[in-house]
Order: C-alpha cells, then structure tokens, then sequence
C-alpha cells in the first residue's frame, strides 16, 4: 500500500516536469528559430524490499518481501533540432539557414568588458543606430572579421553568408555547423553555447535572405500530449486519494480491533 503510494508520487513528480517543457514549447510557438525541448523519462532501478526488526525466520538483517519499484523520472531534456518551416518575409535584414539543423549564426553578447560567442538560429535581424547589424536583443551578428558594419539595408546577402553592398564584399556571415547540435546547452534568450563536447565541421548548408525560420513546433502535436499527461496525472491523483482513503480506514476501523 505504502510503495504505491511513492510509485504514484513519483510518477506525478516527473509528469509536472513534462508539464513544464511543453508549456515552454507552447509558449514559444511563435519564435523564430526555436528548437522544441523533449522529456526522455527514465525508470528506476528495483529494489529489494525488506521487513525490517523480523526474525521469525531466523534470517538477520529483514525478511525480504518482494521488489520496491519507484516508477519514473526525468532522465534527459533533448532538444529537438530539425528545421522548422521557412517563411518568405522579403525584408532584406531577415535571414535563415537551410539545411539539417546543424548550423547556427554567430552572435556576440556582452560579459563585462568582454563578449561572448553565442549561437542562434533565429535571423531576424535589426541595425543599429550605429549601423551594425545586431539581433532583437541588442546583441552583434558576427562576420568573419568580428562585428558586421553596414551602410543601410539595401545589400546582397549571396548562399555562402557573403554580404555584397554598393558593389563590394563588406564580410561573410560567420556560420558554426557543429556535428552533433545536441552537444549545445541553451542559455535563454534563443542562444545556445557549447560544451565540452562540441565539436565544429565545416558549413555546407545554405543562407537564404528575406526569409526566416520558424519555431519547429507542431502546436497541435504538443496540445494532444499536454491532454494526454493531464490525463495521467489524474490518474495518478486518484490512486493516491483511493490508497488514502484505505489506509484511514485501517488505522481509524482495522486499528480497533
């Protein structure tokens, strides 16, 4: 009776941390560029129940009374890479990557007196009052020379992240791909980072200009298995009453006799 009730616990613990990546999904259905999260639930290893301060058997140490299982808990939170749909926009300043989801635009964040090389795949983009180019943040797009400078937005942006403007090569779009993105930790704000184990190839996607990615959420999807954990955790709301109800009845009933 007991170990249901941890077993049901357990299970409505990690259906609330499910709970909370799909809301965060939902809610950033309408970004640009963002890569939904995914909950990979892991179960837990049995254990050997034992009745404890009992040696009618003449065995020290408990008498054991069958396996204790704690059902499941958040294992890993995956973030799902696939390229979301392209949006047309024709504005000359909305940019996105097209290919498997491996490449990302480099973008510089401050840290002190420092900056920080973030990546992203959101390219919506904005110029300065300075005339740099820069995300909705605030924060700088990086080329190949460091800080993209602009005069205006009427420029060229060609498939290899050249910018062409009057004419002339201002710098090219520095484009990380990365072997496997799932080595990426995100920071907030949809910039990613790299850990130790990231690793760097060399881009073979393509940039396309007045056009941008969208979130690679599927909204319908999400909302059935929102329903869906709600249900569960219901459930689980209503094993937790039932064995309640019994063991009061056991201890106020069964306790008298």
């Amino acid at each position: 009776m007991i170990r249901g009730l941890y077993t049901s616990g357990w299970s409505m613990l990690a259906l609330n941390k499910k709970m909370d990546v799909l809301a965060n999904n939902l809610a950033n259905v309408s970004t640009n560029g963002y890569k939904k999260d995914t909950v990979a639930l892991e179960g837990f290893p049995e254990l050997l129940a034992k009745r404890l301060y009992d040696n009618t058997d003449g065995v020290t140490g408990g008498v054991p009374v069958g396996d204790l299982s704690f059902s499941n808990d958040v294992g890993e939170v995956y973030t799902w890479f696939q390229q979301g749909n392209l949006l047309q926009t024709d504005q000359n300043l909305d940019m996105c990557i097209k290919d498997d989801g491996r490449a990302f635009f480099s973008i510089a964040v401050p840290a002190g007196d420092e900056f920080t090389e973030y990546y992203t795949r959101d390219g919506s983009f904005e110029l300065n009052a300075n005339g740099q180019l820069v995300t909705r943040q605030g924060y700088f797009v990086l080329g190949q020379n460091g800080v993209i400078q602009l005069n205006g937005d009427q420029f060229i942006l060609q498939r290899d992240g050249t910018i062409v403007q009057d004419g002339e090569v201002v710098d090219r779009l520095l484009i990380r791909q990365f072997e496997d993105p799932g080595t990426l930790r995100k920071n907030g704000q949809n910039l990613l980072s790299p850990t130790e184990g990231t690793v760097e190839e060399d881009f073979t996607g393509q940039v396309l200009q007045g056009t941008l990615e969208q979130s690679n959420v599927e909204i319908v999807r999400e909302m059935v298995d929102m329903i869906s954990l709600m249900r569960s955790y219901e459930a689980n709301q209503r094993i937790i009453t039932a064995m309640d109800s019994t063991l009061e009845k056991a201890v106020n009933e069964v306790g008298r006799v």
